[in-house]
């Protein structure tokens, strides 16, 4: 027999779906009709995102938490259990009377995720990692002086070498890449590797068998700052290494421009006073003063006072360009990622002070500009986040 309480639930539940379908189809294109398949699949990445960052909630629990019937996510529960993409940790401990609940989580590990970064001067780096962003395994490859061909030739074996390693199946790959990068994953434009219109994506899917996601690094990095790192919900990552980019988020939500191409700093002219020539062939492009190649350059056989000078030198340079950024955008937050040797410290302070110099207190006063704390594995842990993302719908 069906209850009038039953029935009352089973009306609500069904609302909220039906609200949930309409939103995720317009999420996925503005005016489309909702179709069953657009609705399923959102409510399943509704049900992973839970369980992903609350392990062990029961069926009643991810009922409340994502406002559908328990029957619709029983129904949804039992095909991810199916994937093995959930599992069931057991009976929980539960003092109230009736069948005890059993408790859910991801499959952390038992899926692997496969991350690329591409943005170090000479060394291509990766990582075998679990859904959780643990590192299992690491690879690099040196690839000094490596350009073009050569240089999705090393890609290609580097993420060969990463999936041997695999001991259960891969989601996934994510590659964080300098460069002007499209939707598709093709690398419109990265002058210091020598490519451009390079379908990374389409090339390392076809030799993979495998989902791949390619984006540009500092993006990707900004991803996994606002994962991992707790960066603000408006804030620019700067990420220092072969060239300079930044990954621009506002609204909690990474910025890619009208033609792919926000957040691209590097390649901006600082100053009026020329510079070096760049490898995009322009003079005094911020990558000039900052990329890590260059300092680098200018550092060997420097004495301290000289040390000191080009640090700060470079710093002013980039907070000349990330002034108009900051204002134009009202940002709350810059973090740099890069060498901690070089960039932290007298850098930094430089930047920090040209910043103050050339936005207004009132509005800007408050702006926190800081190292990130994750380190090298950035990139990586960006690359995991975008595999999540793309293949599970968790973000």
């Amino acid at each position: 027999m069906t209850t009038e309480s039953t029935r009352t639930t089973d009306t609500e539940g069904a609302r909220e779906r039906t609200q949930s379908d309409r939103a995720w189809a317009a999420a996925v294109r503005p005016g489309a009709r909702v179709l069953p398949e657009h609705a399923r699949a959102h409510n399943r990445a509704l049900v992973l995102q839970s369980l992903y960052r609350a392990a062990g909630l029961s069926r009643a629990d991810l009922a409340r938490e994502v406002g559908l019937t328990r029957v619709t996510i029983s129904d949804l529960v039992s095909d991810l259990i199916a994937q093995q993409l959930v599992v069931e940790l057991g009976i929980r401990n539960d003092a109230r009377p009736g069948k005890p609940a059993t408790l859910l989580d991801i499959n952390r590990t038992g899926f692997a995720i496969v991350g690329l970064d591409l943005s170090y001067d000479a060394i291509f780096r990766g990582a075998l990692m679990d859904l959780d962003g643990t590192v299992l395994h690491r690879e690099q490859s040196d690839v000094t002086g490596v350009s073009g061909d050569a240089a999705v030739a090393a890609v290609t074996e580097l993420l060969d070498r990463l999936v041997a390693q695999a001991t259960v199946p891969v989601l996934g790959i994510g590659v964080g890449t300098p460069g002007v990068v499209s939707a598709e994953g093709v690398i419109l434009s990265a002058p210091n590797l020598g490519w451009t219109d390079v379908p990374l994506q389409s090339m390392l899917a076809a030799h993979s068998g495998l989902p791949v996601q390619v984006a540009n690094d500092a993006n990707v990095a900004a991803l996994a700052e606002r994962t991992f790192g707790g960066g603000d919900a408006d804030m620019m990552l700067i990420r220092v290494g072969r060239g300079v980019g930044a990954g621009v988020v506002v609204a909690g939500q990474v910025v890619q421009g009208a033609r792919s191409a926000a957040g691209e700093i590097g390649h901006v002219v600082v100053g009026t006073d020329g510079g070096e020539r760049c490898a995009c062939g322009k003079d005094g492009c911020l990558e000039t003063w900052l990329a890590i190649p260059r300092l680098q350059s200018r550092l060997e056989g420097a004495d301290a006072g000289d040390s000191e000078r080009v640090l700060a030198e470079a710093g002013e340079r980039l907070g000349i360009a990330m002034a108009p950024v900051i204002a134009a955008l009202n940002l709350g937050e810059v973090v740099l990622s890069g060498p901690l040797d070089l960039l932290d410290g007298t850098l930094l302070g430089s930047t920090a002070e040209t910043l103050r110099n050339r936005t207004i207190a009132d509005f800007h006063g408050d702006l926190t500009l800081r190292m990130t704390t994750l380190g090298r594995d950035i990139v990586v842990l960006g690359a995991a986040v975008m595999v999540l993302t793309g293949q599970l719908g968790i973000s």
